[in-house]
């Protein structure tokens, strides 16, 4: 076995005082061990080559030192679901029964099991489950020799095959010796002519039956094999790229970047170009030259509602080169697509986050569309953002980086600023088309002059008059369900989930309160969980109660819904914008789904609902993410022919996130927040590492929080640490408790450094030892959301 082993390939092997077996990786291999009594043999080897590369291996080992996880998290990551072992125990009675004493209760399991008439009946007779007695009797049996026990390391998802025929090397050497049917004979020359075929091919094309192929086969003329297929379906380029024609804008950005293709090292730029500024033109174009000089692009977005769209144009281009992974995939599908890249039968890989980790072995181009994008930062182990890994794998390729969006994350801009990236910029609009015309609701004044309903004055004419001129409308508002929040006008309690310190929200399509953290559903609150009072009073408005108040409204109008309760099956995404691109629906209302990327050429009126919601979270990011979504949706309209209006609707239309957006000035607004976040001393101006700490008993999270602490200040002292720290907390989250567990954090406003995380590092496993982290879990993420 040894000979077999090689980094990167996976082994069964047995770990802890019961030697229970376990899936793990090879890291390294060395010919010699100093102490051959302290390890433990490798049971099995599950792979007949490395299922990871060095590359991917290296990864690993940044992940586990950047983000504080586990190698076993790092390489779950890479590979899909589909590849995962899963050991079943199997059982089978000795070919030669061993000369050893049996009890009665022992001579009866065999005599069961040898009357067993299949392998499932054989299962059943030795299942063990919640009988002790029979469990110590089939353990006896296993020491004594007389039953033998093997695991069977079996994939989640197999790798399909097809019966494949080919001529027998006796045949091509000595097929004088042959004596073949005429029949035989045209099967044979077939095979020779092409190498090989499937029976269903042979009999197809020769106008023969099975039983020829089979007989050829008894005859030793030919021989059957399995050859690996791939479940996807094969696609011809039907556009070419040179037939769309760039502006001087976009040749000069396009001409920047690939002058850096013949200098073959790492470079970052960031290409901040206004909204339908024809940015996707020059990925394109930028990738078709990166496969033409015999290396691999990976394309990332950052949300599934936008593969099918991205797909459908890459896919004209460039055929069947091109492979996507994303979560709403299913097992079998991510299964095959993994191995059509490592098979290098794409060189083009579109994705979202995840697939950043693709097995691509010659990258010559990482380019992340709205790379702002918070859905590019994992929040679970590890707790990666994709950005940060693709400078790890650009530097190890020697390739390109492009980020790019019209609305930037601040960071990004900062070091753009700074000269860490090169900042490229498209000001204008692809074909000289006007960004939207852009009027701010005054909500408060709507109500003064009593209009009570979601609508201002101005948005419900504006969109009168598109139902007219047959153009489409699209309505932002980023809040699910019907009522947001159900209040006791006695005790002025709000409705919160029993699980999470969280309002339920009204859902009227199933009459259920939601949570929309857990899962959490109950039939409609009718009394105050509090009080017991029935006056219950539900007020917000989510995009359901939007949906019927619009079909109030406009009667006549065909509306669509777009958010995670319309979108729950696998394809529901692409149906529902391809029927709303083919002009099905007059009016799409809908959360931050359908804020980005989208390009609907009939789309010329946009109006944002609430768009001050998201401005007073404790996220130091809200004014950013508000800034970004409203921008990005604006951005939608008027991307065809005719001139495009949008509304924002606010209760806050002087503050300084709503007038630049409403201007789309990003400039005005990274001016304006940079000054903020250098006040504040907030990312970019420093890194920020949040400690989480969650319970079932909310004593035990808070004292964790606080053991921290002490620990910190304990190895801060001891070791005269010089790095910048600063320390908040610990507090309790905003939502104290999520899903049964009680939170708490510590935010520590640091430097990203190898000290600083080294320091976390072991701060982290001291932890581990003390008994006020039991029943504690307890995690480290830089640079992540603020554990609200």
């Amino acid at each position: 076995m040894s000979s077999d082993a090689e980094r990167g390939r996976r082994v069964i092997i047995p770990f802890g005082n019961g030697n229970k077996k376990h899936q793990g990786i090879i890291l390294s291999v060395c010919s010699s061990c100093a102490d051959n009594t302290a390890v433990k043999p490798v049971l099995s080897i599950t792979d007949s080559e490395p299922v990871l590369s060095d590359e991917m291996l290296s990864l690993a080992g940044w992940l586990k030192e950047h983000t504080f996880c586990t190698y076993f998290d790092a390489v779950r990551t890479f590979l899909p679901k589909g590849m995962s072992i899963k050991l079943k125990e199997t059982y089978q009675l000795a070919s030669e029964m061993p000369d050893t004493e049996l009890t009665k209760e022992e001579e009866n399991i065999i005599s069961f099991l040898k009357n067993a008439s299949n392998r499932r009946e054989f299962d059943e007779i030795i299942e063990t489950s919640g009988d002790a007695g029979k469990k110590k009797v089939i353990a006896s049996l296993i020491d004594k020799g007389v039953i033998i026990s093997a695991d069977e390391a079996k994939q989640f998802v197999n790798d399909s095959y097809i019966k494949m025929i080919r001529l027998s090397d006796d045949y091509i050497f000595r097929r004088k010796q042959f004596r073949l049917s005429p029949k035989q004979k045209l099967v044979a020359s077939l095979l020779e002519e092409n190498g090989s075929a499937s029976i269903k091919e042979l009999c197809y094309i020769c106008n023969i039956t099975a039983a020829v192929v089979r007989n050829l086969i008894k005859a030793g003329a030919a021989e059957e094999y399995q050859y690996e297929t791939f479940r996807f379906q094969n696609e011809a380029e039907t556009e070419n790229l040179d037939d769309i024609i760039m502006t001087e804008k976009q040749t000069a950005v396009y001409n920047e970047i690939a002058e850096s293709f013949k200098l073959k090292k790492p470079e970052c730029f960031l290409l901040h170009g206004v909204t339908g500024s024809g940015k996707t033109i020059i990925f394109e174009k930028l990738i078709r030259k990166t496969v033409e000089n015999g290396r691999q692009a990976l394309m990332l977005i950052p949300e599934i509602s936008l593969t099918p769209q991205i797909l459908e144009s890459f896919r004209r281009f460039f055929g069947n080169r091109v492979a996507v992974i994303h979560s709403g995939l299913s097992l079998t599908q991510r299964m095959d697509e993994y191995k059509k890249i490592k098979n290098h039968m794409a060189d083009i890989v579109i994705g979202t986050r995840s697939a950043v980790f693709a097995p691509l072995d010659n990258i010559g181009i990482i380019i992340m569309d709205e790379e702002g994008e918070r859905s590019y930062k994992s929040d679970a182990a590890p707790r990666y953002h994709a950005a940060d890994v693709a400078k790890v794998r650009c530097k190890t390729h020697n390739s390109i980086l492009l980020l790019a969006s019209a609305t930037p994350s601040v960071e990004s801009y900062y070091y753009a600023q700074k000269g860490f990236y090169r900042l490229l910029e498209l000001d204008e609009r692809y074909n000289k088309n006007k960004l939207p015309e852009v009027v701010i609701a005054d909500m408060s004044k709507e109500l003064e002059n009593g209009n009570i309903s979601g609508f201002s004055n101005i948005l419900a004419d504006e969109i009168y008059k598109n139902l007219e001129n047959h153009e489409q409308t699209i309505l932002l508002l980023n809040r699910r369900g019907y009522n947001t929040v159900a209040v006791c006008a006695d005790c002025r309690k709000t409705v919160e989930c029993p699980n999470c310190s969280v309002p339920l929200v009204y859902h009227k399509a199933n009459n259920s309160m939601m949570c929309h953290y857990c899962g959490y559903s109950s039939t409609d609150v009718k009394k105050c969980p509090s009080c017991g009072s029935s006056r219950i009073i539900k007020t917000g408005s989510g995009t359901q109660k939007l949906q019927e108040e619009t079909e109030k409204l406009f009667p006549d109008a065909r509306i669509l819904r777009m958010d995670a309760d319309t979108n729950v099956s696998r394809y529901a995404y692409e149906n529902n914008f391809n029927d709303f691109k083919n002009h099905k629906y007059d009016i799409m209302i809908g959360t931050q789904l359908v804020g980005k990327g989208l390009d609907f050429p009939d789309v010329t009126l946009v109006g944002v609902l609430c768009a001050d919601k998201s401005l007073n979270t404790e996220d130091f990011r809200g004014c950013e993410q508000t800034f970004s979504l409203i921008t990005q949706v604006i951005g939608r309209g008027g991307r065809g022919d005719i001139a495009g209006r949008a509304v924002i609707q606010t209760n806050a239309p002087d503050n300084y996130v709503i007038e630049f957006a409403a201007l789309q000035d990003y400039k005005g607004f990274y001016n304006e927040e940079i000054q903020i976040r250098k006040a504040l001393i907030f990312p970019p101006v420093c890194d920020m590492c949040v400690l989480g700490f969650s319970s079932a008993f909310e004593e035990k999270a808070a004292a964790a929080a606080n053991a921290m602490i002490q620990i910190m200040s304990e190895k801060v002292r001891l070791e005269n640490i010089k790095f910048p720290l600063r320390t908040l907390g610990p507090v309790k989250c905003t939502y104290g408790r999520i899903n049964g567990k009680y939170r708490y954090r510590i935010i520590l406003k640091c430097r990203n450094s190898a000290d600083f995380r080294r320091f976390i590092s072991e701060c982290l496993v001291k932890a581990g030892k003390n008994r006020q982290f039991s029943n504690v879990s307890v995690f480290a993420d830089i640079n992540g959301d603020p554990g609200i």
